[in-house]
Formats: C-alpha cells, sequence, structure tokens
C-alpha cells in the first residue's frame, strides 16, 4: 500500500505539480497554490478520503462535473485519486466574496453595498441555473447537479467575473428531491438537507442566506445545532430579515420557505427580483452594472 502524501511546500502530487503554498484549510480539505509544468499557477485541492466505494463515487461525480462549461463555474483541469486523498487541479482565484466582505468590514465598516453585490452575484446565479438544470450527462442519463455548499467563501473572484468554487459535495439530481447524505455547511444548507433529502432549489436556499450576509453582515437565523438534525427542518426559527427593505424582506422569505417547491423558479429570477426591489426602495431606477473594490481590498 502506498503511503499518504505529506502535503508541504515543494511536494509533487502529480508528475510536474508542485506545491508552493497553502491557501486554505478545513475539516476535510486543504487548498494549496500550485505551479504546473509550465510554471503557471494553479489550486490544488486535497479532498480526505478513506473509504474507496466513496472515493470512486466521488471521482465520477467530480470528473462530469469536470466536462460543464460555463463562464462562472471555475473550471477543473484534472481529478484524479491518490493514497488518502481525492486531488482537483483548478484554476487559481484572487479571492473570494468572504474576502471582499471582510474588506469592506476592515476599511469602511459597512457589509457589501448593494451595487457592488449584485453584480456579483447575478453571475452566480447564472452559473447555478446552468449546474443546476437537468440537462447534463452523467451515468447514460440527463442530470441536473446542486452545488450542495453555496456560500460567500466558495463564490470566487477573478478579475471582474466570479465563479462557483468547492464541487466536492455536489451530487447529481434527476427529481425535485433526492435521497442525500454528504451534508454541508450548517449556517448555510437549505433545511431538506437536515432529513437527509436534497431539493432542486436547495442552492436556491443556500444562495439567499448568502446574499442576507454578505448584504448586511448577519444571518437571517440563530445558529444551527451542531450537526444536521431531522427535526431541525421541521422546528426551524422564523427569519430575521429585519436589516433589509421589506420588499427584500418578501422576496427572500419565499427563497428560504421550508418547503423547496414554494421557492423561486430559478435562483437567477430571485437576484433580478432583488435588485429590483432595492432600487424600488432607495428610488435608484436602475440596475447595478459596475464593479469596485476597496483599494486594500485583498
Amino acid at each position: 500500500m502506498q503511503n499518504r502524501l505529506n502535503l508541504e511546500v515543494g511536494s509533487e502530487p502529480f508528475p510536474g505539480l508542485k506545491l508552493v503554498q497553502i491557501r486554505g484549510r478545513g475539516g476535510f480539505a486543504e487548498v494549496w497554490e500550485a505551479r504546473n509544468e509550465r510554471n503557471q499557477p494553479i489550486a490544488l485541492k486535497f479532498i480526505s478520503s478513506d473509504k474507496t466505494t466513496t472515493t470512486i463515487k466521488e471521482v465520477k461525480s467530480l470528473q462530469a462535473l469536470q466536462q460543464i462549461n460555463h463562464p462562472n463555474l471555475l473550471r477543473m483541469e484534472r481529478v484524479w485519486s491518490m493514497p488518502g486523498y481525492i486531488v482537483i487541479a483548478m484554476e487559481l482565484a484572487e479571492a473570494s466574496l468572504l474576502d471582499l466582505l471582510d474588506a469592506y468590514q476592515t476599511e469602511f465598516h459597512t457589509p457589501l453595498p448593494p451595487e457592488i453585490l449584485f453584480p456579483y452575484l447575478a453571475q452566480a446565479a447564472s452559473g447555478l441555473d446552468f449546474m443546476n438544470a437537468r440537462r447534463h450527462l452523467f451515468e447514460g442519463r440527463k442530470v441536473g447537479f446542486q452545488h450542495c455548499d453555496i456560500k460567500p467563501s466558495n463564490i470566487l473572484i477573478m478579475g471582474e467575473t466570479v465563479k462557483l468554487a468547492d464541487f466536492g459535495l455536489s451530487a447529481p439530481t434527476v427529481m425535485m428531491n433526492t435521497p442525500y447524505s454528504k451534508c454541508g455547511t450548517l449556517d448555510f444548507a437549505a433545511p431538506e438537507i437536515h432529513r437527509g433529502i436534497l431539493s432542486e432549489r436547495s442552492d436556491q436556499y443556500s444562495l439567499a442566506v448568502s446574499y442576507y450576509y454578505l448584504r448586511t453582515g448577519s444571518f437571517p437565523f440563530p445558529p444551527p445545532p451542531d450537526g444536521f438534525r431531522r427535526k431541525y427542518s421541521y422546528n426551524r426559527p422564523a427569519a430575521d430579515l429585519s436589516l433589509v427593505s421589506r420588499s427584500e424582506r418578501r422576496l427572500l422569505e419565499r427563497a428560504l420557505d421550508v418547503r423547496p417547491e414554494s421557492r423561486w423558479e430559478s435562483c437567477e429570477v430571485l437576484i433580478r427580483e432583488l435588485n429590483y426591489a432595492w432600487m424600488y426602495s432607495t428610488g435608484t431606477g436602475q440596475s447595478s452594472s459596475s464593479i469596485c473594490v476597496p483599494s486594500s481590498s485583498f
């Protein structure tokens, strides 16, 4: 049996790929900046995996996602497994929307202004709707893919473009509701995930939570219980959306409905309606289209 690779500066997890510095670390994964055989910067994500059957299933799903091309989905160049890890080679981004929020809160002591936020989230919504649509070939049938971990840190910034990243929890769907057990990030996960169910509109719920967090700096719900619990999906407290306008509240309440079928028909519709609601409440009369960031952002 091969030994698990030591992740350290200078290691080569694949011929021609050399680790340069760590970019992030979570409970089950690490992201490293690396250099490829052409000395170009790329990102390598190492997902810990000790079960062979799980590894095969996840690699197949990721390889299917690798074939999906959209300007707002991070491009995965290579997916492979090695002792102890699933490894994904992908584009290297400048920062995430969470980084941008942190920069605004540090420099201006405010969350993201709507005129900055909406152009970014409109792109994220476009990528999500493309990914979610039942149009992708997987194991001989047309499926949609739910991302299953939409949150500000997984919406990456590359110039004036944003790209959805981190597809390690993504899963195919062939109907409105699909059994699901991988879970996700508690603060952003849709209530049906607590019941072991994945809806075709679960990502929309997470996008709505992300919108409120980036827009206000607060979550719409109190911290959920530790771990995923079935009864939370039925006893979830009402959302506190008091930090946005009444018209935005109404739209978010629908996106955050406990019943997936009652949510908006698409993520793009949700973000477009929120943009209109914000314009109406402020009397701006035009949609947001420019993007700017504080000088000391990243």
